[in-house]
């Protein structure tokens, strides 16, 4: 996957990710090594969802490495969009370990997340054996989360929109704090001017992606709400934009 990244932030490989020193444990924090974190993420998803097969990972990181931000990609049959976990982690206490499920963009590596930040956990003194079940849980429900972000999409490929309703939905999604000041010339910049012959068309699923191109820019603290705030304010909405 490739992400911008916030200033400062780093993209980092699974075995870059164990190198990573921990800090050390006192009786109200118990740090969560991101290499651990990845792999069993990595490996209960595995084994749960029989009919996908691995594409592919990516990992960023800030603050030193303390934060990670990252992405795993499932494929079946489907050859447009993968089943992605996404979660995040800290090791200095600025972030619950967090995950959320939906759907990436193989074109692009865009990210369509559904639904909510389903699991939080603080670094408490019990998180190392709570963490099996809660990845457990999560995965379990990121089948159904896929096949929603699917549904969405295809719907989104349906609706076509003039300019001025993409700079509508862009200004929403500003004043609701989705894009950051930043952000907004980028997806604006990916709407007139498409990185991808896929988004071309002019349809809600194209300035969907426009937005999501900007948002991998989030820092991981909050990147995971930005992308679930996008997909909850687009299709609601879609009358507001194609109008």
């Amino acid at each position: 996957m490739t992400m911008l990244l916030h200033q400062g932030g780093l993209s980092c490989s699974l075995t870059e990710l164990k190198d990573i020193p921990m800090p050390a444990e006192t009786r109200s924090f118990k740090p969560v090594s991101h290499y651990d974190l990845a792999l069993n993420i990595a490996r209960v998803a595995g084994d749960l969802l029989s009919e996908f097969t691995l594409k592919n990972s990516f990992y960023g990181t800030a603050r030193n490495g303390s934060q990670l931000f990252g992405v795993h990609t499932f494929q079946n049959s489907n050859t447009e969009l993968g089943l992605s976990i996404a979660f995040r982690n800290a090791l200095d206490k600025s972030l619950s370990i967090g995950m959320a499920f939906g759907a990436s963009v193989f074109v692009c590596d865009n990210l369509a997340l559904y639904g909510d930040v389903v699991k939080f956990r603080k670094h408490t003194t019990n998180v190392l054996q709570d963490l099996e079940e809660m990845i457990l849980t999560g995965v379990y429900r990121a089948r159904t989360s896929f096949i929603h972000a699917v549904d969405d999409a295809n719907e989104m490929k349906q609706i076509l929109i003039s300019n001025d309703g993409a700079y509508r939905a862009l200004g929403h999604l500003f004043g609701h704090n989705v894009l950051s000041p930043r952000q907004m010339p980028v997806a604006l910049k990916e709407w007139h001017e498409p990185s991808h012959v896929a988004f071309e068309e002019r349809s809600l699923w194209s300035l969907y992606n426009a937005v999501s191109e900007a948002l991998k820019s989030s820092p991981p603290q909050n990147i995971l709400e930005r992308h679930l705030q996008l997909h909850a304010h687009f299709l609601p909405n879609q009358e507001r934009w194609s109008a």
